[in-house]
């Protein structure tokens, strides 16, 4: 779904990380292990490599890619099952489920990596094997095929975008280094506001458009990486965290995912339904277990004892579970009930995500006004209003545009304006230098955590018996409603009390 953050990196390791660290909390190098090997510096650098500027738009080019391809999907959802000859919702899901288990999994691992091997052959590594996976997701002729390609498309972006906002942060001019990151996650802002139309547009021509028109612009970025980003310093001394850490990790939220999407047609007393749900509770003690004893795991679990940290995943987990039934909902709504047309859809849903950049502008000036966590909270709680609105103002049946679903999901755009970049920005506060680009990982894993869930809510609502189809969309807006409150009430937290530390190279 949405990734609409203001993110920076940890320059000790180029991981991603929520810019708007506070003054105190700079950022400083430490000093390499004994005897570590490094990579020769390339000497690049802001003020030597040429063309920043366009160096910029081809790394934020990338990741508005990466961004997009969540949110094209969603629309398209409907002539792909057409295509592959799959109506069923609980299947069709996996096509968004496998792409935000792998990427979030993939994250922190791939940040690390390029790190040590790299960025720059990250960075066209990632670019290469998104390119090549959609083109074998538009020739898949059935369902799971194309679910394979979309989770190697996964691993793509999870590889070219940490490598991205590290290379962001190595080539920008000094003075200007700020200014690149924020246009650089704008391209997520963009993404979210252009996905929807983009999607029904390419999608109304032929889905299979949604991925080949990756390919070109992939190729093209490419061949403009070569050319034009230097061959950024990195250090062999990184060390590669926890595979295992991050399999299990996959297995729990995947065997999470297919118990509950595929619940209504098991049963939920059902042998592989309980089968889904224990392997996923397993997965889930074993990955803590592991994390616990790892030289270098996946996630560091002591940094959950930091109040602002673990209130900042609550929030975010909540926040992109109701957006997920909000979106999605009222996708399949309009194109199932309404018989609506992708393109009509895809222009429809536009206006609420496009609320977020202007709302995020609002958000950072009055962060030097109000506590965060206030700002957050009212975010979320505008967000659930907003979803609670349409479900009324439809009255469960007719589809009245303008005064039934405009207003309300103007209302919650701009919720989530206020709320996410807040929520992102925040979540790193309080934690150790060292530990504030995994800390960001950890949040951006936890924000496709609350995708999967709210996909696997929208199909198990949408299976629920009763003549009355809207009964299911009516269920789940609610549901909406209740997760974007408990959002809000957790973003109270980032009010927690800051503990100044001073970082000492």
């Amino acid at each position: 779904m949405s990734r609409c953050r203001t993110l920076t990196t940890d320059r000790t390791n180029g991981e991603v990380m929520p810019d708007g660290l506070p003054p105190d909390q700079t950022l400083v190098k430490p000093p390499p292990e004994q005897g570590a090997a490094t990579a020769p510096d390339s000497g690049a650098s802001g003020s030597s490599v040429r063309r920043p500027g366009l160096v910029l738009a081809l790394l934020a080019m990338a990741t508005f890619l990466a961004s997009l391809d969540l949110l094209i999907v969603n629309v398209a959802l409907d002539p792909i099952g057409r295509g592959i000859g799959t109506r069923d919702l609980s299947d069709l899901s996996w096509i968004l489920n496998g792409y935000a288990i792998v990427f979030a999994a993939l994250l922190v691992p791939a940040g690390r990596l390029a790190d040590r091997y790299g960025r720059k052959g990250a960075f066209i590594v990632g670019l290469g094997l998104f390119a090549a996976a959609s083109l074998g997701a538009a020739l898949s002729g059935n369902l799971w095929l194309l679910v394979v390609f979309r989770v190697i498309q996964a691993a793509g972006a999870a590889v070219l975008t940490p490598a991205s906002l590290g290379l962001v942060l190595a080539t920008a001019p000094p003075a200007k280094v700020h200014k690149y990151v924020q246009i650089w996650a704008a391209s997520g802002s963009l993404a979210a506001a252009a996905g929807p139309a983009a999607g029904g547009l390419l999608a109304n021509a032929a889905w299979q458009w949604i991925f080949l028109i990756n390919i070109p612009l992939c190729l093209a970025a490419m061949g403009m990486a070569f050319r034009l980003i230097p061959n950024v310093r990195h250090d062999l001394a990184t060390r590669i965290p926890d595979m295992v850490g991050g399999l299990l990790i996959v297995l729990a939220v995947g065997a999470l995912a297919v118990g509950l999407v595929k619940a209504p047609d098991w049963g939920w007393g059902a042998a592989p339904t309980l089968g889904s749900l224990v392997l996923a509770a397993v997965s889930f003690i074993a990955f803590v277990v592991r994390s616990s004893r790892a030289h270098v795991p996946i996630v560091e679990l002591g940094i959950f004892r930091n109040v602002v940290f673990s209130s900042a995943n609550a929030a975010v987990l909540l926040f992109y579970a109701s957006f997920t039934l909000q979106l999605l909902g009222i996708i399949q709504w309009l194109e199932q009930q309404g018989d609506w047309s992708v393109v009509r859809t895809g222009f429809a849903v536009a206006p609420g995500p496009g609320m977020v950049f202007i709302a995020s502008l609002l958000a950072a000036r009055l962060a030097h006004r109000l506590p965060i966590g206030l700002i957050a909270a009212v975010g979320a709680l505008l967000s659930g209003v907003g979803i609670a609105l349409i479900t009324v103002s439809t009255g469960g049946h007719a589809i009245h545009y303008a005064s039934g679903i405009l207003p309300g999901w103007l209302i919650g755009g701009f919720g989530m304006g206020l709320a996410l970049p807040t929520m992102f920005s925040s979540a790193t506060r309080d934690l150790p230098p060292h530990q504030a680009a995994t800390g960001s990982a950890v949040v951006n894993m936890a924000s496709q955590i609350g995708s999967v869930l709210g996909v696997s809510l929208l199909v198990i609502f949408l299976a629920l018996p009763g003549s009355d189809p809207h009964h299911g969309y009516a269920i789940s807006w609610w549901t909406a409603t209740v997760l974007a409150v408990a959002s809000g009430i957790a973003a109270l937290g980032l009010n927690a009390r800051r503990h100044t530390r001073t970082a000492v190279a």
